[in-house]
């Protein structure tokens, strides 16, 4: 069994919303995707998507999406990205997933030796900015989210499972510093954190790397150029 990651599809199949305007990395990026993913992932895998999955206002809207993954290989997970406005009640989304695709929400899920978790998240403000009191209450927010994601999924270790968390924001800033996120990460012994969000050529993207013994990993297709990323095996 192997761990896979993409995240930010931005899936529009049901309202066209071309994303090759944001560059040439977009263009015919699902085949792309569904092409690496056919080569890679196999039926007992696991693929991680970190949200921003659909641009669907509405949860009936975002069904069509659904369907891109359905027939693709592994058991797939998601969170919520600040993108995915058809996201409501968690129950409902559940009930719209196809068979083999769990919806993560301030709780978590064992498979095999893995245990998911994972939250939206925000961001974190770069050190010479001050966060702004909105953003400071859903940052707090997102905080006290992951932490529930991460005593669940500690209650669930009962054999050194591997915790893997998933989150759409990064958990620091373009500077890479300690955060709250990280913070929490390391209290509850989470081994790798799943991120994305991140997007274009000007962003300051590091793919992979390991910081107090918690190994993060950037997956926004167009940062990967449409590739799995392998998280664990």
């Amino acid at each position: 069994m192997k761990v896979w990651a993409i995240s930010d599809l931005h899936l529009s199949i049901s309202t066209p919303k071309p994303m090759n305007i944001f560059g040439q990395v977009w263009d015919n990026y699902e085949e792309e995707i569904k092409q690496d993913w056919a080569e890679k992932v196999s039926e007992d895998d696991i693929v991680l998507l970190c949200g921003d999955f659909s641009w669907a206002m509405y949860l009936k809207d975002a069904v069509c999406d659904f369907d891109f993954i359905k027939p693709l290989k592994g058991k797939k997970i998601l969170i919520r990205g600040n993108h995915d406005f058809w996201w409501n009640s968690i129950s409902a989304v559940r009930n719209s997933l196809p068979n083999n695709c769990y919806a993560l929400q301030n709780d978590s899920l064992k498979i095999g030796n893995f245990i998911f978790c994972g939250t939206r998240g925000w961001t974190v403000t770069e050190s010479n900015k001050i966060q702004s009191d909105e953003d400071k209450k859903i940052y707090n927010r997102e905080i006290i989210r992951l932490e529930l994601a991460l005593q669940s999924a500690k209650s669930m270790q009962k054999n050194n499972e591997m915790i893997i968390c998933l989150i759409h924001y990064p958990p620091f800033n373009s500077q890479l510093v300690d955060s709250d996120f990280t913070k929490l990460l390391e209290k509850y012994g989470a081994n790798k954190c799943v991120y994305g969000h991140l997007h274009g050529n000007k962003v300051r993207a590091t793919l992979k790397l390991n910081k107090n013994n918690v190994e993060y990993f950037l997956t926004s297709c167009d940062q990967v150029k449409n590739k799995m990323t392998l998280i664990a095996e």
